[in-house]
């Protein structure tokens, strides 16, 4: 199976294509590098797949020093041209959509960067499908589409009309463009609403990275609604098991007596990808304290703009569909991102 992964630069992208390849798949990544947030962690998650740095140029294909079956490009999703070049030359059977502007602060006050990536760049990925008979296009949406909607836990027949920032609305958007293709063309595509993901190798701009680095250097957190927030926290390991799962199985289409507004009569699916299991965000701290063995500083402030103050995953059709359950206690998830903290920023304690 030959599959293009963007994103594999980014938190879950990275971790996605190592049991693929192990398993012998064939993987192109595809990342733009860019500087939303620390680009050294971004190239040291294309060093463990055997990507370095020295190589990489814009719109080159490289192969990995590691897996003989990983070429990996630095490209645009907007640079439609070149994406199209690339599947035309690369014939791919498969695609797993994992790049996109991220963040819901950022899109406050930086929204053309949410419309070129996760609006144009999603279309063009969606027309080179439909020019070159992809067999299932698996993309990432995200938990914060379902914005005002206070009935938990969240589940994928709600109503996610009210989003709560431009990129939950670009989140959104991708969902019924996907619909539409899969309507038009008869592409299965599966959208994976992403919760609250974390594990070694995250996201700088992630509450467990950024409360780590500063109660490792003595400064306060910043504690969002004074605390009064929950979050189903994902481990990294058990949402690459869902997306490998969900990835081989493309959807077929429902009778219209089943549809909702998780499927179709077309061949497309969405599913929550989430731990079914919310943390308090203050037991959350109060992990990251034990392993650590420091006691946070705390800035206790109202809840942000776009932010909301508890998300919960009903899983139940990912796991009636494909026996997904995960499984990592929130303790042991944070111990190993700790741990990878300490040895990749050299920090002792």
């Amino acid at each position: 199976m030959k599959i293009l992964v963007t994103g594999t630069a980014g938190f879950i992208g990275s971790h996605l294509i190592l049991p693929l390849l192990q398993r012998g798949d064939e993987i192109v990544g595809l990342d733009n590098i860019n500087d939303y947030y620390d680009q050294n962690v971004k190239y040291g998650r294309l060093q463990r797949s055997g990507i370095n740095k020295q190589e990489i140029e814009y719109g080159k294909l490289i192969t990995s020093s590691k897996f003989s079956n990983y070429k990996f490009i630095k490209l645009n999703l907007e640079d439609k041209d070149a994406l199209e070049e690339l599947f035309k030359s690369e014939k791919f059977d498969k695609v797993v959509n994992l790049a996109a502007q991220a963040g819901v602060r950022y899109s406050l006050t930086n929204p053309d960067a949410y419309i070129q990536s996760n609006i144009v760049g999603f279309l063009n990925l969606l027309e080179c499908c439909r020019h070159n008979h992809i067999k299932h296009f698996v993309y990432a949406s995200s938990s914060s589409v379902y914005g005002l909607n206070k009935n938990q836990p969240f589940s994928t027949s709600a109503d996610v009309s009210h989003p709560m920032s431009l990129y939950a609305a670009s989140k959104k958007s991708n969902e019924l463009m996907a619909h539409t293709y899969s309507h038009l063309y008869d592409i299965p595509t599966t959208g994976l609403r992403f919760f609250t993901v974390y594990g070694p190798w995250g996201r700088p701009d992630m509450a467990l990275f950024l409360f780590t680095k500063a109660m490792l250097e003595g400064k306060a957190i910043d504690v969002f609604n004074h605390g009064d927030m929950q979050r189903d926290f994902t481990y990294i390991d058990d949402i690459v098991e869902g997306v490998i799962r969900v990835l081989d199985s493309p959807p077929s289409g429902v009778k219209e007596e089943q549809i909702n507004p998780s499927n179709s009569t077309a061949p497309y699916k969405i599913y929550n990808i989430g731990n079914n299991n919310p943390v308090q965000l203050m037991d959350f701290i109060d992990a990251i304290e034990k392993k650590l063995g420091v006691k946070a500083k705390k800035n206790m402030l109202p809840l942000q703009a776009g932010d909301v103050p508890s998300t919960y995953a009903d899983v139940s059709d990912l796991i009636e569909d494909l026996e997904y359950k995960p499984a990592t206690p929130i303790q042991e998830g944070i111990d190993k991102f700790i741990d990878w903290y300490l040895d990749f920023f050299k920090v002792e304690i």
